[in-house]
C-alpha cells in the first residue's frame, strides 16, 4: 500500500510540475512511468497477503468487519481492506507470585478467600486457542486484547467465586484436584461465548498463611508419631507372643520329661552319657553305679 501512494503522489507532482515549467517535459515521461511502475507494484503488493501458519486473517473495509477469513498461505484480497492477523496456536497465561514468572511482572498471584476465611495465595496457568471461526466475532466484540479483556478478568473472577465452596486446608490438600476441575468447567463455557477454547487450566501453587502452615505441619509430625508408636507396640506384642510360645514349649517339654521317663530308660541314658565322656582323650576310667551293688567300669583301654 505505502508503495502505491508513493507512486500516486510523485505522479501527481510530475503532473503539476510539467504545467508549471515546460523545460521539465522532457523528463517527465520517464518519470511517469516510474511512478506507474511504483502504483503497479504497491497495487499488487495490496492485493497479495501472506497468512503465517498457525494464524487466520479477518477482514475490514472501512471499519466494517468481513465475516470470510483468510487461511494461512497466499490470499488475494481487496488492496483497500485492513488484515488483522490472530493467533489460533495454544497460547498460555500465567499469573504468579514469581517476580519475572507470570504474563505481568511483579507479584501476579490471585488472592482468594476460603470458605473459613482465610486468604489463600494461588499461582495458575491458563492452555486456551483462539478459534478460527470466531475471530470476525473477536474483532468485532472484543479487538486483538482479548487476554487482557477476557483471559485474565474471567480466570481471576472465577477461582474467588469457587474458592468460596472450599476450606483452606482442603484446597492445599485432598480437594485440589476437584478445585481445579469445578473452576475448568466454570470458565470452558465463558471462554466459549467469547469465541475462546479453554484446553486446561493449572493450579501450580497454593500458598497458605504461615499459621495454618504450622497446625498443618504439626499434624503431620503427630500423624507420623502415632504411625510409628504403633509400629512399636506391634513389634513388642510380637515379641511377647514369642516369649509365650517358648515358655509353654519348655513347660511341655518339662513336662514330658516328668511323666513319661523311667528308671531304667534314665539309667540307660546315663550310661550312654558317660560313655561318650571315657571315649574322650582325657577320659581314663568312670565308675558308677549300676543297679544296687555292682559298679560299672567304663575305659577307653
Amino acid at each position: 500500500m505505502s508503495l502505491l501512494i508513493l507512486g500516486i503522489i510523485v505522479f501527481a507532482v510530475v503532473l503539476m510540475a510539467g504545467h508549471n515549467n515546460p523545460q521539465l517535459s522532457r523528463y517527465s515521461t520517464i518519470v511517469k512511468g516510474l511512478a506507474i511502475l511504483l502504483m503497479l507494484a504497491g497495487l499488487s503488493s495490496s492485493m497479495i497477503v501472506q497468512i503465517d501458519a498457525g494464524t487466520i486473517g479477518v477482514q475490514s473495509l472501512f471499519g466494517e468487519v468481513k465475516n470470510n477469513t483468510l487461511e494461512p498461505g497466499l490470499n488475494f484480497v481487496n488492496p483497500l481492506v485492513k488484515v488483522t492477523e490472530f493467533d489460533t496456536k495454544t497460547q498460555n497465561y500465567t499469573m504468579s507470585g514469581v517476580h519475572d514468572e507470570g504474563a505481568k511482572l511483579g507479584d501476579d498471584a490471585i488472592r482468594v478467600l476460603s470458605l473459613d476465611g482465610l486468604e489463600v495465595v494461588i499461582d495458575v496457568t491458563v492452555l486456551y486457542r483462539v478459534l478460527p471461526n470466531m475471530t470476525p466475532q473477536i474483532l468485532k466484540e472484543i479487538g486483538t486484547g482479548y487476554r487482557d479483556v477476557i483471559v485474565r478478568p474471567l480466570v481471576r473472577t472465577k477461582l474467588r467465586d469457587n474458592a468460596v465452596y472450599y476450606d483452606a486446608v482442603s484446597l492445599y490438600s485432598t480437594k485440589r484436584d476437584e478445585f481445579q476441575n469445578r473452576i475448568f468447567e466454570n470458565i470452558k463455557t465463558d471462554f466459549a461465548s467469547r469465541g475462546l477454547e479453554l484446553e486446561s487450566i493449572l493450579v501450580r501453587n497454593i500458598m497458605l498463611p504461615e499459621s495454618v502452615k504450622a497446625t498443618i505441619e504439626s499434624k503431620i509430625n503427630a500423624e507420623q508419631d502415632a504411625q510409628k508408636m504403633t509400629f512399636v507396640l506391634q513389634k513388642e506384642k510380637q515379641e511377647a507372643e514369642r516369649k509365650r510360645v517358648e515358655a509353654q514349649g519348655i513347660a511341655d517339654y518339662q513336662k514330658i520329661l516328668s511323666t513319661g521317663l523311667s528308671d531304667k530308660q534314665l539309667q540307660y541314658e546315663m550310661i550312654k552319657a558317660n560313655k561318650e565322656i571315657a571315649l574322650s582323650p582325657n577320659a581314663k576310667i568312670i565308675i558308677m553305679p549300676a543297679g544296687k551293688n555292682m559298679p560299672i567300669l567304663l575305659s577307653d583301654k
